[in-house]
């Protein structure tokens, strides 16, 4: 095998898995060794209040928390099969059809491949995904979100409450967390959920604790 033969492949191997991997993402298909990235557009959470730890459930979570994290590694699967792209084009180029000693090709051409990776990150990075965030399980966590009872808590029993993540309303089976009842189109925090059933506080009783103002209960939601 000549250096223009290995090049080439290099070349074929990385255009081709780079055109796949755009199909695929163009026609959302699914395909072998290659992994279906998610991507969220940016959202707000509504009606986040946070608790301090409790008995009840897990400590709250801010509402930006988990998108401050993540984004796109430069070891991407498009970069890197773009350096394979460039790197094989280049280098085959310079070998087969301008006859650049071999070294010097191997070098020019390790130059193009990091230069058409970089570019080809610097565009997801900086365009495609400039917005975009990476989801946390603690994304759809309802600890710490404000809600409202739609059927009343017996005392010691369970009712119904509804709240909002990610946009979206949910409603779930909640409990008083100190047992009392509440009653329907209250005000709560939810403190704790476990087994599909939430623990819930009132939000009079969490603003009174922490010294919030109720005329100020709309500036943490």
């Amino acid at each position: 095998m000549t250096w223009s033969d290995f090049y080439f492949i290099c070349f074929a191997v990385g255009f081709t898995l780079s055109l796949l991997s755009f199909l695929a993402g163009a026609l959302n298909l699914h395909l072998p060794g290659m992994g279906h990235h998610h991507i969220h557009l940016p959202h707000l959470h509504h009606g986040h209040f946070h608790v301090p730890h409790g008995h009840a459930g897990t400590p709250a979570h801010g509402a930006g928390d988990a998108n401050t994290e993540g984004g796109i590694s430069p070891l991407n699967f498009s970069s890197l099969m773009a350096f394979l792209a460039w790197f094989g084009g280049a280098g085959y180029l310079l070998t087969g059809v301008w006859h650049v000693w071999a070294i010097m090709a191997l070098g020019l051409s390790m130059l193009s491949g990091i230069t058409g990776a970089m570019l080809v990150f610097l565009f997801l990075a900086k365009v495609l995904m400039r917005n975009d965030f990476t989801m946390h399980e603690s994304d759809y966590d309802p600890v710490g979100l404000l809600a409202q009872v739609t059927s009343g808590i017996r005392a010691g029993g369970t009712g119904e409450i509804v709240y909002t993540v990610e946009d979206t309303r949910q409603v779930c089976a909640a409990r008083s967390e100190d047992g009392s009842p509440i009653e329907k189109g209250t005000e709560v925090v939810i403190t704790g959920y476990a087994k599909g059933i939430a623990s819930v506080r009132r939000w009079e009783e969490l603003a009174q604790e922490a010294g919030i103002p109720q005329s100020k209960k709309s500036s943490s939601e």
